[in-house]
């Protein structure tokens, strides 16, 4: 079984930074060049979705257009976390950040929930204006 566990989840104002990060483990995660991790969100009465992805081995990522330019997703091969780099935020920004891994490695990697496998517990994300 694969955990994930997010942090850094906060109150900022509108143009400030937060980052976060998903620490990755467990015995099937020991091959974790073979998976990808992805960022979902969800704000409250809306549905989640995909924010940003990365293939864990290699790299390449992949940004929703309303991040881009704004989020940065980057991973640690040697601690087994995936961190969200998230700039310049919005009110809109405001949302339940998840992470989520899937045991697949390719490019591009997956945007749609029903491709990831395991899921953390959360994080909250609170933009004020």
């Amino acid at each position: 079984q694969v955990q994930l566990v997010e942090s850094g989840g906060g109150l900022v104002q509108a143009g400030g930074s937060l980052r976060l990060s998903c620490a990755a483990s467990g015995r099937t995660f020991s091959t974790f060049s073979s998976y990808s991790m992805g960022w979902f969100r969800q704000a409250p009465g809306k549905e989640r979705e995909f924010v940003a992805a990365i293939r864990w081995s290699g790299g390449g990522t992949l940004y929703a257009d309303s991040v881009k330019g704004r989020f940065t997703i980057s991973r640690d091969n040697t601690k087994n976390t995936v961190s969200l780099q998230m700039n310049s935020l919005k009110p809109e920004d405001t949302a339940v950040y998840y992470c989520a891994a899937v045991a697949k490695s390719y490019y591009p990697p997956p945007t749609q929930q029903y491709e990831y496998d395991h899921w953390g517990q959360g994080t909250q994300v609170t933009v004020s204006s």
